[in-house]
């Protein structure tokens, strides 16, 4: 059974999860919005966050004036898999890591061959 958070609290576990990326990581994160959203759309009922914009790694001289890229957290997805409050911070972290990794350019296919050590 999952524990129920205030919306106040999700969005201090999130920030939680932010300010425990590195440093080096937080630097470069620039024009990039975090937002959260109560569910995902109705054709991807299981997605837990969503990276839109251009990878730091498709950037070149001409990326300005642009609007923000966006990494968005599916709240109802996230907490379905979460039964505490710890749980649930975990998971918000690691979405918050996967999604903060397409910024930079790595892929899906990456991602998984970088947790299976």
């Amino acid at each position: 059974m999952r524990t129920p958070v205030s919306d106040e609290r999700f969005e201090e576990l999130v920030a939680a999860a932010l300010d425990s990326l590195p440093e080096w990581v937080r630097a470069r994160m620039e024009n990039v919005e975090v937002l959260v959203e109560p569910a995902p759309p109705r054709n991807e009922p299981g997605l837990m966050g969503l990276y839109r914009g251009i990878p730091l790694t498709k950037r070149d001289a001409g990326y300005a004036g642009v609007l923000p890229d966006t990494i968005t957290l599916y709240r109802a997805s996230i907490e379905r898999t979460a039964g505490t409050e710890e749980e649930l911070a975990d998971e918000i972290t690691h979405v918050v890591e996967h999604e903060v990794a397409h910024y930079f350019g790595i892929s899906d296919d990456r991602l998984r061959d970088l947790d299976a050590y």
